[in-house]
């Protein structure tokens, strides 16, 4: 019988990577001796390798002519039983359709942003689920595998840990909470303001230390919040993937929006309290859902990437997030 052998494309982001764990493992699950080749951005090669799912990761990064070139190559010399393109991307459809895989699953037009995408796929999967991370398993279920998601552990370096243990224990922060006010569009970002405000009560009435990571370019954001924060002096954090890891999965709770660190963060098993306005929690909040999700009544799902927070932002006030910040700590206790 010929070894089993899948292409799994999903070359970022953060947080969508994160929401694809969940339907590679299913698939490892339901064929524990395949071999499952992960295409992913050279950025998320340790991210991806944390999740101890793949049998080899293909670093490609679509903007270099040469290094696709190269994958295409190596995607050509293998014998395949099926590609699935979780991205659902013109730049992620097209590496299986030129590598020439014969069985390319993908997502239906009524699931996909990109237009015309879906003709780049021999098995197009029209989703019944609403979460992201339950639809990616249904791709998962057209390869005949038994289980659509399975079960996530995500590995981290005892010398990560320690090195992060380290840096916060010399700052006062053995207990903390992570704040993660970015986000990428400023629409679906909580106000650095409040975030300061929230670091204060933390402090001063959990007795909580707060640590805001931030990523590249958002050095001005975490300054405000540090600005807001006053006397509660919290530490500004900016480490690699897996420090970042490290620091997630100690946290008492993890506070952001729909943003890449929160669901890294739920993933590695920590609590988090998460902030939602024009995108919907439903289907891109925390997985599994057992998490405090936030939003205003008035929320409009519009995912539009502005630069002003959304007004159903603002309708969360400094004190409901705290009261979810103590509900979620109480339960780490």
């Amino acid at each position: 019988m010929t070894k089993q052998r899948f292409l799994v494309v999903r070359l970022g982001s953060l947080g969508d990577i994160v929401h694809t764990f969940p339907a590679v493992a299913g698939l490892r699950e339901s064929f524990p001796s395949a071999e499952i080749i992960w295409l992913t951005h050279p950025r998320w090669v340790e991210l991806v390798a944390s999740s101890r799912q793949t049998t080899e990761i293909w670093r490609v990064d679509s903007r270099n002519l040469a290094c696709v070139r190269r994958v295409l190559q190596k995607i050509r010399r293998a014998k395949w039983t099926a590609a699935i393109d979780y991205q659902g991307l013109w730049k992620s459809a097209t590496l299986p359709f030129l590598g020439g895989v014969a069985k390319r699953i993908g997502f239906s037009s009524a699931t996909i942003r990109e237009f015309g995408v879906p003709i780049l796929y021999t098995d197009r999967v029209a989703c019944r689920t609403t979460h992201i991370a339950d639809q990616n398993g249904e791709l998962t279920l057209r390869t005949g595998a038994a289980k659509a998601v399975g079960e996530v552990k995500l590995e981290v370096a005892e010398a990560d840990c320690d090195l992060v243990r380290e840096e916060l224990q010399e700052q006062g922060a053995t207990r903390y909470v992570v704040l993660s006010p970015g986000g990428g569009w400023r629409s679906k970002c909580w106000p650095a303001e409040r975030f300061g405000a929230l670091c204060q009560k933390i402090r001063f009435e959990l007795g909580l230390a707060c640590v805001v990571n931030y990523g590249p370019g958002e050095e001005s954001l975490v300054a405000a919040v540090q600005a807001a924060s006053g006397d509660a002096c919290p530490v500004a954090y900016d480490g690699e993937m897996g420090p970042l890891m490290a620091l997630l999965r100690g946290a008492q709770c993890i506070v952001g929006g729909d943003t890449g660190p929160l669901h890294l963060g739920i993933a590695l098993g920590a609590r988090g309290v998460a902030l939602f306005g024009p995108t919907d929690p439903a289907r891109n909040g925390p997985y599994p859902p057992q998490q405090i999700v936030l939003r205003s009544p008035g929320a409009r799902t519009t995912y539009g990437r502005g630069d002003t927070v959304d007004p159903s932002l603002l309708a969360l006030s400094v004190e409901e997030v705290f009261d979810a910040v103590r509900k979620s700590v109480g339960k780490n206790a």
